[in-house]
């Protein structure tokens, strides 16, 4: 993998609501958890930077059914479905993205509303590695958004 590029990993939204038994469970979204903490580690090791999105919603947000949107509430700020899945990496390394949080963008991107792209750039990262949960929305955005700003392969 070391082909003289800086890269950085970015899992997208791998929370409670979007696991089995949450608001908006993805089907076997926990089973993404150990392969993304292979990748993890591979990346702190090398000292290459880790990013984690979370959906961050406010308690009322235009995304949420009940407000005019099109979901059901998921990802409150502070509760128990917003929190990360449990076995998910928690090293002090990692950075953590809250996006959803502003009403003008969808949020389904990393980069949505958030100041990743910037933080990226920061740290010299020419190329990215996304995974998470889910690949129709977050992470699909997230990986289109980050080639838009320029950290695809080339």
């Amino acid at each position: 993998m070391n082909d003289g590029k800086k890269k950085a990993l970015i899992v997208v939204d791998v929370q409670n609501d979007f696991c089995p038994g949450g608001s908006l469970a993805v089907a076997h979204g926990d089973e993404v958890v150990a392969p993304l903490n292979n990748l993890i580690k591979e990346f702190l090791d090398r000292r290459e930077p880790v990013y984690k999105t979370r959906d961050w919603h406010p308690a009322q947000t235009k995304h949420f059914a009940a407000y005019g949107g099109t979901w059901p509430v998921h990802c409150v700020q502070g509760t128990q479905g917003a929190a990360f899945h449990p076995d998910l990496s928690d090293d002090p390394r990692i950075t953590i993205i809250s996006k959803g949080i502003d009403e003008s963008a969808d949020g389904y991107s990393g980069f949505d509303g958030t100041n990743l792209a910037d933080l990226l750039r920061e740290e010299g990262v020419k190329e990215v590695w996304v995974g998470g949960l889910a690949t129709d929305y977050c992470v699909k955005h997230t990986v289109l958004d980050a080639m838009k700003e320029g950290f695809g392969r080339s």
